[in-house]
């Protein structure tokens, strides 16, 4: 246990600090899923809406700090592969 003063501001902060994080993954994944489960279930315009939600969502979180431009890109382009794999066999 902390003894000092900033010691247990610090052990605050990392408190707020994870459960920010952890918003923020979350929504990662919820937004990815839903792209998959769009695709999954060959309901394109709902995948292609789902995707440039993702890609604006994404981005968005790449310029607060959340993940890294290259983390991000390869997120969107794993995505972008999907929805263009799923039109074209539609």
């Amino acid at each position: 246990m902390a003894h000092n003063k900033s010691a247990k501001k610090r052990i605050l902060q990392t408190a707020v600090r994870t459960e920010r994080n952890r918003y923020y993954r979350t929504r990662i994944k919820n937004i990815v899923k839903a792209v998959h489960v769009a695709v999954e279930a060959n309901d394109i315009t709902a995948a292609k809406e789902a995707f440039k939600f993702a890609n604006k969502q994404i981005h968005a979180l790449v310029s607060k700090g959340f993940i890294k431009k290259e983390t991000a890109a390869r997120k969107v382009s794993r995505l972008h592969k999907l929805v263009n794999k799923a039109e074209a066999a539609a």
